[in-house]
């Protein structure tokens, strides 16, 4: 029997287990034209690439999804990569089956100018189709697993490309979902690639603890399984090592070594009922003393993703501190599975409605969406509300709202209702005044105080909510009350803001740059983005650099003394290292937007006074597609001179774990390698995670890919853009 019959064999007999009724000829048939559109086609590891798919469906089944989303796991690369379509698919499947192949085809058919913003868009449909039907997300999950899991195979580039963007959205959609089994490996897989000289310390140190470790477990998995069998008790027992992306977290963020790290294990036992649950856990906290503030009940207090289960830490029989975990087995059932545990499609019945509440936090993504103004303001917004941890208060009535770490009264208040949000004017937490920038604790009991008329929000406190739906609350205030006012106070900080640019609001404000600002940022007309500006929605600077950007081409119209383009003949004294075709002692500058530096592939462009601006060909600014016919004419092919020894400044986005030393250690690669810093910018973008901007002098793009290269090598650096 061959490997991929025994695959499709063990896809079947996997979804028989838990629905004996199903149509086995339709899933062979879904496999059979797998096999045959995909052809000859090869992944980078040599197989046939319908391997890829069949290891797609299997994920599915082993999260006993319903038929339709095993069949969509074996097609989805259907449409995408081969001549079959949606109508075929339709027609041989069923219209459910080709909408989610469609539907996981589209998140990948996205052309965008940078990857932050092919990222933003990606993240932007996703939210779509998890609206409309989540199988779509769970189905991009198993697909991005299996991609990880032979990432091997890829090049350097991409294995860290891939493994930033996992960690950073799909590892967090997976924990959101509930689905840890998956969240568990994508993080570690990720960290294998972003920083693999941490992660092999981590995996080396734990194997040699292993038979020490397992020694540990077994003694207290022994006296947990005695005192439970007097009680009664059916029990399971089970330790294991907590993930390494958990332990490096740890590591860094608190800059310890493993051996500081002392509770690397969980144990976990499995019970009958939730009085059980609690029953174990006094019995527990009998036998081994319970480190105080390290007990969380999320029996009583589910997480938004649906994880239930009692969480406690000890200190062993030997001082040892580790961690015991109390569920039931439909509590485990959820906490591995997630969302996919209650996703069951039955003949003629929608599993839609039974998931309206628990996916309500998708409705609030596709709010997020519609306030956005940019792809900036959406991804700020986004990692917020979506992948934020998580803070636990009660309402006075008893109810547990959960909002993001460090969210406000402010913020409860609006989640509780808009009309209590533009009525609050003021807080309790736990009976005692708080101020409305207080930043809510677990378990804190909150009361908001309120007028009996409505007041509105203060302006100042969009500087101090943390949620995205009470922001955006705050601005539809603004927005609707005060229009004039606003469009006033908007129309003088964008006028000031081009300004500062050292530009005329007479030269930018014209209906050629005005059109396409307004539609990129979603704008009716001028006076809404001016309104938006007023009412603080969006800021002046972003309008006025993007006015700038579109009228770029035409403020920098050719001098009087056009460059006879003509005239294939080098420059004799090239100016900045830089020679540009058919021209002499022409006045050359290096363009600020992109830096470039002697290596990068770049390109001329023709100004008004000051001669050429020379860009990295990639660059927005001068791509060929993004300019105007009379615009493409002023682009000038210039080239690195020979021979010309130069520095030049070279810039860096460092993607780092927020941890004591880092600055130093990356300064200290930096010197070694006898290269000047001109400067370092740094802030920290979200939980244990920091940004570094560094400037640096070089004398080629080899110098600074070199330095990128043992930049890597610093432990926590996850990822370098340049």
């Amino acid at each position: 029997m061959n490997t991929t019959a025994a695959t499709i064999e063990k896809i079947i007999a996997r979804v028989k287990e838990y629905n004996p009724s199903v149509d086995e000829e339709r899933i062979m048939r879904a496999y059979n034209l797998c096999v045959e559109a995909h052809g000859d086609q090869l992944r980078k590891s040599g197989e046939p690439y319908y391997i890829h798919p069949l290891e797609v469906s299997y994920i599915l089944a082993d999260m006993e999804l319903d038929a339709d989303t095993v069949i969509v796991g074996l097609l989805h690369d259907v449409i995408e990569d081969t001549p079959y379509g949606y109508e075929k698919l339709k027609n041989d499947f069923g219209e459910q089956v080709a909408y989610l192949v469609e539907g996981v085809t589209k998140l990948d058919k996205i052309k965008s100018t940078s990857r932050e913003e092919a990222q933003v868009e990606n993240l932007r449909k996703m939210i779509l189709a998890m609206a409309k039907d989540i199988r779509v997300i769970l189905v991009k999950l198993a697909d991005r697993l299996h991609n990880m899991r032979t990432m091997k195979f890829m090049r350097e580039e991409k294995q860290r490309e891939k493994s930033h963007e996992t960690l950073e959205v799909y590892a967090p959609l997976a924990h959101r979902l509930g689905i840890s089994t998956i969240k568990g490996e994508l993080e570690d897989l990720s960290i294998k690639y972003l920083d693999s000289v941490g992660y092999y310390e981590i995996v080396e140190g734990l194997k040699q603890k292993k038979g020490e470790r397992e020694e540990y477990v077994t003694l207290i998995k022994e006296t947990l399984g005695k005192k439970l069998e007097e009680m009664n008790i059916n029990a399971h027992i089970s330790g294991r090592a907590k993930h390494i992306y958990s332990i490096y977290r740890k590591m860094y963020s608190q800059g310890k070594t493993l051996d500081e790290i002392y509770d690397l294990f969980a144990v976990r036992i499995i019970v009958d009922s939730v009085a059980e649950c609690y029953s174990a856990l006094g019995m527990v906290h009998e036998l081994y003393k319970p480190i105080p503030g390290r007990f969380k009940d999320y029996i009583a207090m589910p997480k938004p993703n649906m994880y239930q289960s009692l969480h406690t830490t000890l200190i062993g029989p030997t001082g040892q501190p580790f961690e015991v975990q109390i569920r039931t087995w439909e509590m485990h059932k959820v906490a591995e599975q997630g969302v996919a545990a209650h996703w069951k499609y039955k003949e003629g019945i929608s599993g839609e409605t039974a998931q309206d509440e628990k996916l309500a936090w998708v409705r609030q993504l596709l709010e997020v969406q519609s306030e956005a103004t940019d792809s900036e303001d959406f991804m700020k917004s986004l990692k917020i509300d979506l992948f934020a941890d998580e803070v636990f208060v009660f309402t006075p009535k008893g109810d547990v709202i959960s909002l993001p770490l460090g969210a406000t009264p402010i913020d409860f208040a609006f989640y509780i209702h808009t009309a209590v949000g533009y009525k609050m004017v003021g807080a309790k937490a736990n009976a005692r005044i708080v101020p409305l920038d207080y930043q809510l604790k677990n378990g804190d009991i909150v009361e908001v105080i309120t007028t009996s008329q409505v007041k509105g929000p203060s302006r100042d406190w969009l500087g101090i909510v943390k949620t995205a739906q009470a922001r955006s609350k705050i601005n539809a205030w603004f927005k609707k009350e005060n229009r004039e006012v606003n469009i006033e106070r908007g129309r003088e900080a964008v006028e000031r803001e081009i300004r500062k640019l050292n530009l005329n609001p007479h030269d930018l404000l014209k209906n050629e740059y005005i059109e396409p600002m307004i539609r990129r940022y979603g704008f009716n007309t001028l006076d809404d983005a001016y309104s938006a500006v007023g009412y603080g929605g969006i800021t002046a600077v972003k309008i006025a650099v993007r006015l700038r950007e579109y009228a770029l081409p035409d403020l920098d119209i050719p001098v009087e003394d056009k460059i006879p383009v003509q005239e294939q003949r080098r420059s004799s004294k090239p100016s900045n290292g830089i020679e540009v075709e058919g021209v002499d002692n022409c006045l050359v500058r290096l363009s600020k937007c992109c830096n470039p530096v002697p290596g990068d592939p770049i390109i001329g462009f023709i100004t008004r006074g000051r001669g050429v601006s020379v860009h990295r060909t990639s660059c927005i600014n001068v791509r060929e597609d993004k300019l105007d016919e009379e615009s493409r004419a002023r682009r000038i092919r210039c080239m690195w001179a020979e021979g010309v020894s130069q520095r030049y400044n070279g810039e860096m986005q460092i993607e780092c774990a927020d941890r004591k030393g880092i600055l130093a250690d990356i300064a200290s690669v930096v010197a070694e390698n006898q290269i000047n810093i001109v400067s370092a910018l740094s802030h920290k973008t979200k939980e244990n995670v920091a940004m570094i901007t560094l400037q640096v002098e070089v004398n080629s793009r080899d110098q600074l890919n070199s330095l990128i290269k043992k930049l890597y090598r610093v432990p926590g650096i996850l990822d370098i853009r340049s």
